[in-house]
């Protein structure tokens, strides 16, 4: 039943509950929202973008730190990997940690962390603490992309999902290689983020639902000295120990067992290591064929930057998903994803035999362009999907792939300026295009065999709802 709420307005508007409680025949009253309740939901400010955006425009710096630091290129590139393997591990723990904290103490504490390792950077004298800063930098900026909005590894809000590439961090970083070095590159970044510690600290309020009623539960107990004023998750949430056991082992669990998890997690992780490889052959590509200064090259990465907001926001969001998602289910997110299949290895393919001296600069770039856009679709793809498929598990289906992909970021910067080298740009690009053809049918079998695949699944959502919002 219902009883009257607190008579405070610090805690009102409240709706209280009576019932026997979760772990004892103590009677509680459970707290709750009122419809409309202006605690209950939040705008977030983070570094999700700053941290993206600082993924790429490291290696604009390449040619600098290397003389000043006297490293080799794959030293420098081992930053880049670095910074994928921070961004892939911390996500496994960072949900328990929001679970038992809230949301705010996290994005205040990373947010700082983040930005000292750019001031780390940018004092170096030697490439081994660029590397050590770059791992610490992409752990605690990992943060930003996998709570932001109440999403998982590398998901952005509505208005800025066209963007998640962040193709701007390089177009400026190439012209202040030019004019100032590799440093004022990072210390830009710091200036950066020294802006979003203090719109974190000042702005952000906490989001997270059991935070918020278990701190409108405390209020409660403190103001009518009744102890029977509880929130539902107090009595519900496991110790933090079994937190982290769960967060760090369901996602691996359901990489490694379910089939839908692991194939579409390959075909995005393959996506997301060619697309770091990409980083660092735009510029042999346009310096070395066709003569653009570092500047120049440098805005070669607008092509992974714009993509059309009325596709973004309107058209994708929608197509196919209205019109065929009651007889179709969660499938009917894939049709999109289908023809992104065909476009990746087309836009490769371009970028590959498009990248010759007598052949318009334009043509990579609209390679470049095309491979994006198709990456984008698969990474909409891949996040609806999976979130459709879970339900309950979502969050961990989307952590294993997170940490997947987040893995082959590591893994092909490593190998990628060698492959180049040995094969050349034209063959090497067509090996990737050759993989992303072999990947092709991935979102075509899940279209038609996904419901037979779901219905042996022991994690998969047995009842999947409409999506509201699209």
């Amino acid at each position: 039943m219902q009883v009257p709420q607190a008579a405070s307005g610090r805690t009102s508007p409240t709706i209280v509950d009576v019932e026997k409680g979760e772990k004892s025949e103590k009677e509680v009253i459970y707290v709750d929202f009122e419809p409309g309740d202006p605690t209950q939901s939040r705008h977030l400010v983070s570094s999700t973008q700053m941290a993206r955006t600082t993924a790429s425009a490291y290696s604009m710096g390449f040619p600098s730190m290397m003389r000043e630091l006297n490293c080799s290129e794959m030293e420098a590139a081992l930053g880049i990997a670095m910074f994928c393997l921070g961004f892939a591990l911390v996500p496994l723990i960072t949900s328990a940690f929001s679970e038992e904290f809230g949301r705010r103490p996290l994005f205040v504490v990373c947010t700082i962390v983040f930005t000292a390792m750019y001031v780390v950077q940018a004092t170096a004298n030697n490439i081994q603490t660029v590397i050590a800063a770059r791992f610490i930098c992409g752990a605690f900026g990992s943060t930003g992309s996998t709570m932001v909005g109440g999403t998982v590894a590398d998901v952005w809000a509505p208005a800025e999902r066209g963007r998640p590439m962040a193709g701007r961090g390089p177009v400026v970083a190439g012209y202040i290689e030019m004019s100032l070095g590799w440093r004022w590159i990072q210390w830009i970044h710091t200036i950066a983020g020294g802006i979003c510690i203090v719109l974190t600290i000042t702005i952000l309020k906490e989001t997270r639902t059991g935070i918020i009623l278990t701190r409108k539960a405390k209020a409660l107990r403190a103001e009518t000295g009744d102890d029977r004023y509880r929130a539902r998750v107090e009595d519900t949430r496991g110790p933090l120990r079994t937190l982290l056991w769960i967060s760090a082992t369901r996602p691996l669990i359901l990489l490694c067992t379910e089939p839908t998890v692991l194939s579409f997690s390959l075909w995005i992780s393959l996506a997301w290591g060619i697309m770091y490889s990409m980083f660092e052959s735009v510029l042999p590509v346009f310096e070395g064929l066709y003569g653009f200064n570092h500047g120049e090259a440098g805005l070669a990465f607008l092509g992974m930057y714009r993509f059309p907001p009325r596709l973004r926001d309107e058209f994708l969001p929608r197509f196919a998903v209205s019109k065929h998602f009651p007889t179709r289910g969660p499938e009917a997110r894939l049709f999109t994803s289908c023809g992104a299949a065909l476009l990746f290895p087309i836009g490769m393919f371009i970028y590959a035999w498009g990248s010759n001296p007598s052949v318009p600069w334009i043509v990579p770039i609209i390679g470049i362009t095309l491979f994006m856009w198709a990456t984008f679709i698969m990474y909409l793809a891949v996040f609806t999907y999976l979130a459709d498929c879970y339900g309950t598990y979502a969050s961990s289906a989307l952590a294993g792939q997170s940490l997947f992909r987040n893995l082959m970021g590591v893994a092909f910067p490593l190998f990628e300026p060698a492959m180049y080298k040995t094969l050349g740009i034209h063959w090497a690009s067509t090996l990737f295009g050759c993989i992303a053809v072999a990947m092709v049918p991935i979102p075509y079998v899940l279209l038609f065999l996904g419901p037979k695949i779901r219905a042996r699944s022991r994690f998969a959502s047995t009842v999947v709802h409409h999506p509201s919002s699209l």
